[in-house]
């Protein structure tokens, strides 16, 4: 239809320009090339009488004397008057009387046809913007999902590690082949999968996965694309894509962010008629609803799942929930392989070194690596990646940019250094610390200086010794600033805020303190006022003062801890400044070479 519409406009078009043309060669009779002259009728019949005259042409009253030298005289007569009254017969000239209603016949046509043709041209168009607007407006409840053609078909191969998620999902892929097996033994496959991970692990990956491993239609929306200002749209939305996936079933659904709707019904917000609670009724009634023998899966992702409704939860609906973690050291190098396939990397590139050096990071953000050491070689005219550009990204990545053009005042560069050198030796130092990589006095992001610290092991239990000892590293820079300066300055506030954190978390979160084995966290109620607003302690006025004690001991304890050991350590204090300020960035061989100026044992607590 739309290929029809522009032939007809460009038709109409052309048409148009050639009407206009005849209009204005008609009425201003272009063309003529032949010189006239208004001259009088005894002119006229002077020349005829002179034999100057090969023909006269005469239009009514009108009378045109063609001359042998191409020139034509124009005059006019008395209407009551023939050419023999004026001495001008045929013997003479070739006279050729024209009809006289024949010259404005066209005129007469064109005047009446314009005005119909440009009224026709206006109801045309303003019919076809009506049309327009009705599609619109009828399509507006209509499912803004979109179909996966299939063309960049996604299976388990192209996503690396989750070996436990494959497993829960290849039930999911073989009902999708093969139903009739599950059904002849009486079995029901899941109506939903809920996939719960934090952002970036590859939630949505994993879906088109499934759905091309199974070679079947994939829809993928965001939950938010449902809502709109208007009641009702919502769910019009949700009916629209079950009715689309029924047609073409088997299919999979796969709805993204599914807390924007899913979350719990009776806040008191918005009443009954609340536009996001209508939606998710009419997903609840269409997973789990009277029409229950549509073979449609539908997958969906969230990485808050504390807030969604229950009834989503429940058999029947989202009866599965699948967990993604934050991917270990080997899915992490088999996550970089696949980012790097398509990149040339030098010889000495080892991914296992750069998965060892990147904890904690997600597949998106390793993918994020891998390109920003491409823009770094490609930024230095390089052929291929080598393995500093991928050192500099995971540091661009966790630090931010370096900022190269801040310079900083000598005094300032002095206690940056001291500050980072307290920092890598309480790291150093104590056993349970992340292992020093890399200390540096160059600008990242809003930091004026760094010490890149990184686990020796991914750890799924961190013990409490390794807290203490993480405080002290962390106040190793504000503790070297008091001894050689006698004062501290604003360059600890994220490491104070850091710290505070863990200590609240191993008093209220882990029970690593003197109040005993007891959470003493703060239960969450009003969900869509959001977790500061909505929370209220589970304990008394005499508990919370406890817990502030307890935080402030940990802290002082992690205090005194950088204090005693950097004063045992005074002159690797005042060497390790020194090298900083001097090279600005301290990693392998020059870190090496301060930490063996150490005195005190490697495992001092």
């Amino acid at each position: 239809m739309p290929a029809k519409n522009r032939i007809f406009r460009q038709l109409f078009s052309v048409l148009t320009i050639i009407f206009i043309v005849a209009v204005v060669w008609s009425l201003f009779g272009l063309g003529k090339v032949i010189p006239t002259q208004d001259v009088a009728i005894s002119q006229i019949v002077k020349e005829v009488n002179d034999g100057r005259v090969e023909q006269i042409v005469v239009e009514g009253n009108k009378i045109t004397a063609v001359t042998k030298d191409k020139i034509q005289l124009i005059s006019y007569k008395e209407a009551s008057q023939g050419l023999k009254d004026y001495g001008i017969t045929g013997d003479k000239v070739t006279i050729n009387i024209k009809n006289p209603d024949s010259g404005a016949m066209w005129t007469t046509i064109l005047s009446v046809l314009i005005p119909f043709l440009l009224l026709g041209a206006f109801l045309y168009f303003m019919s076809r913007s009506a049309r327009s607007g009705n599609m619109q407006a009828m399509s507006f409840g209509k499912t803004t999902a979109r179909l996966d053609d299939g063309k960049r078909r996604t299976t388990f191969k192209d996503v690396a590690g989750m070996k436990h998620v494959k497993q829960e999902l290849v039930e999911i892929v073989d009902f999708l082949k093969n139903p009739a097996k599950f059904k002849a033994l009486g079995a029901e496959i899941p109506r939903g999968v809920l996939l719960v991970g934090p952002a970036g692990v590859g939630k949505t990956l994993l879906a088109k996965a499934v759905a091309g491993e199974a070679g079947v239609p994939f829809y993928s929306i965001s939950a938010s694309e449902f809502v709109e200002m208007f009641v009702g749209v919502g769910a019009s939305r949700v009916r629209d894509l079950f009715t689309k996936a029924k047609k073409t079933a088997p299919t999979v659904i796969f709805i993204d962010e599914l807390d924007a709707v899913g979350r719990q019904r009776g806040t008191g917000l918005g009443g009954s008629h609340d536009e996001r609670e209508q939606t998710l009724n009419q997903i609840l009634v269409e997973m789990d609803g009277f029409d229950t023998e549509a073979n449609v899966i539908v997958l969906a992702a969230t990485n808050r799942p504390d807030v969604l409704d229950p009834a989503l939860l429940r058999p029947g609906r989202f009866d599965r929930k699948v967990t993604l973690d934050l991917p270990d050291r080997p899915e992490r190098a088999e996550i970089l392989a696949i980012h790097s396939k398509n990149k040339p990397l030098a010889k000495e590139v080892n991914l296992e070194e750069v998965a060892k050096s990147t904890p904690g990071l997600s597949g998106a953000d390793l993918r994020n690596v891998a390109n920003e050491a491409a823009i770094l070689a490609a930024r230095d005219n390089r052929k291929k990646i080598e393995q500093k550009d991928f050192r500099n990204s995971i540091e661009k990545v966790l630090l931010g940019p370096e900022r190269t053009s801040h310079l900083m005042k000598e005094n300032e560069k002095k206690i940056v250094a001291y500050h980072e050198a307290g920092h890598a030796i309480i790291g150093h130092l104590l056993a349970d610390a992340d292992e020093v990589h890399k200390v540096s006095i160059i600008s990242r992001g809003m930091a004026l200086g760094f010490t890149l610290s990184l686990p020796k092991e991914d750890n799924k239990l961190i013990p409490k010794s390794q807290f203490e000892h993480e405080l002290a590293r962390l106040l190793g820079g504000r503790a070297a600033e008091e001894l050689i300066f006698k004062e501290v300055t604003t360059g600890a506030s994220n490491d104070l805020e850091r710290a505070t954190e863990i200590a609240r978390n191993m008093v209220m979160v882990y029970g690593m303190s003197e109040l005993g084995p007891v959470k003493l966290g703060e239960r969450e109620e009003m969900v869509f006022l959001g977790r500061e607003m909505g929370m209220h302690r589970v304990h008394s006025e005499k508990v919370a003062a406890k817990i502030d004690e307890e935080i402030s001991r940990l802290i002082d304890m992690g205090w005194k801890t950088a204090v005693a050991l950097l004063k045992k350590e005074i002159k690797t204090l005042h060497h390790m400044a020194h090298e900083l300020l001097e090279k600005e960035t301290l990693e392998d061989e020059d870190l090496r070479s301060v930490f063996a100026t150490l005195k005190v044992a490697k495992h001092a607590a």
